[in-house]
């Protein structure tokens, strides 16, 4: 027996999910010095965390699979602990048993032993993580379902992981007494349900800070915007060749006139609207949507459509700022990766273009009431590798 339990806690330590071996190489763990300096200020350690408090979910799901149960041989707690927070509760689906999320808290008693007698600015109090899809037995149905879902509706309402997911997020709120100190994270299909939540609590004037690595963006309705956009331009092309008459002339100023104003004041209020964080890889296919610009020409996809012009400092329509690593092209396997947003080697810049699939998505949170909360930041992150 004890022989047995050697050679477990064996490869328990040298497991290649171990955060040892396949976490962050050069992140430190907080200590008192957080007091005086917060890391959680820094988005590129906010970043990495969030990514390893999605990597512990895929890992639960693995621990329940493969029977680790315990702190000796589970691999999830790894993940979250380095960070002081702890597991709260994991979000189960009913109907195959499986653990799509997980609700991870700041864990003041862990803290405490490492001098650390309150929670570092910038460090969020409780965080919903939720993972993507898993390509095993016992979640391949409703995970492959949930990507179906998405690929023909560009949408994931409807699914009972989003009205679990609301629910508790909703819960968490209401004993927060707010949503301020609360996040939500996910990567592939779990971003692509962390941006449906949290578009439905905007809708509702709630806000959270959100982080999403690789959101899915590819969908047969937004192929079909990418076609009828091209088709739409060719028929503003043939129109400008033909005479027009001064009636419509003066139905086209104003038009214009109130576009213009009705863009001023959407612009200001977008800058006071906290907006998530995306983190997109333009080698991954997947999200790929997302770099697709509104209304500047776009040689990738090679479709041509009005040119506009775009101000230095972002995106001043959506508030979005995109945040680019030019680099060689990548699988997609591994553009794709989780792993990618904790590594030592990635650089992000800010690129001056807009979205057309950001502009459409949250668009429509800009003519709702004012939040309850103002946080978070309007940053889209790109990795070019």
């Amino acid at each position: 027996m004890r022989k047995n339990s050697m050679e477990k806690n064996h490869s328990f330590q040298y497991h290649p999910k171990a955060f040892h071996v396949f976490g962050p190489r050069h992140i430190s763990s907080p200590g008192w010095r957080e007091i005086i300096s917060s890391s959680w200020k820094n988005e590129s350690y906010k970043r990495v965390v969030m990514a390893c408090f999605v990597q512990s979910t895929y890992l639960l799901e693995l621990d329940r699979q493969e029977n680790r149960y315990g702190l000796e041989t589970a691999l999830a707690p790894q993940w979250w602990t380095p960070f002081k927070y702890k597991l709260v509760e994991p979000l189960i689906d009913e109907r195959d048993g499986s653990i799509f999320a997980a609700v991870l808290e700041w864990d003041q008693a862990a803290a405490l032993a490492d001098f650390i007698p309150i929670r570092p600015t910038g460090a969020p109090k409780v965080v919903l993580a939720i993972r993507g899809t898993l390509l095993k037995n016992p979640t391949i149905r409703r995970d492959v379902e949930d990507d179906l879902r998405y690929l023909a509706w560009e949408s994931l309402k409807g699914s009972f992981r989003f009205e679990r997911l609301l629910s508790a997020l909703k819960s968490i709120i209401f004993n927060q007494q707010g949503s301020k100190n609360v996040s939500i994270t996910g990567h592939s299909l779990g971003a692509g349900f962390a941006l449906e939540v949290y578009k439905a609590l905007a809708a509702e004037g709630t806000y959270v800070e959100a982080h999403l690595f690789n959101p899915p963006s590819v969908s047969l309705a937004m192929s079909y915007r990418i076609l009828s956009g091209k088709a739409g331009f060719v028929w503003k092309r043939f129109k400008s060749m033909l005479p027009s008459h001064s009636v419509y002339q003066s139905k086209s100023i104003a038009k214009d006139a109130a576009e213009s104003t009705e863009s001023r004041i959407t612009s200001e209020l977008k800058q006071m609207l906290p907006m998530p964080h995306l983190y997109v890889n333009t080698s991954d296919y997947i999200c790929c949507y997302y770099n697709y610009p509104d209304g500047v020409q776009n040689n990738s996809f090679n479709i041509d459509v009005e040119e506009k012009e775009v101000k230095p400092g972002g995106n001043v329509l959506t508030g979005v700022k995109l945040f680019v690593v030019s680099k060689a092209k990548q699988r997609f396997l591994e553009a794709h990766r989780l792993q990618q947003w904790w590594s030592d080697d990635l650089e992000l810049q800010m690129a001056l273009n807009n979205s057309m699939l950001i502009s459409r998505q949250l668009n429509s949170l800009y003519t709702i009431q004012a939040p309850k909360q103002t946080q978070g930041k309007a940053q889209v992150y790109l990795n070019l590798d």
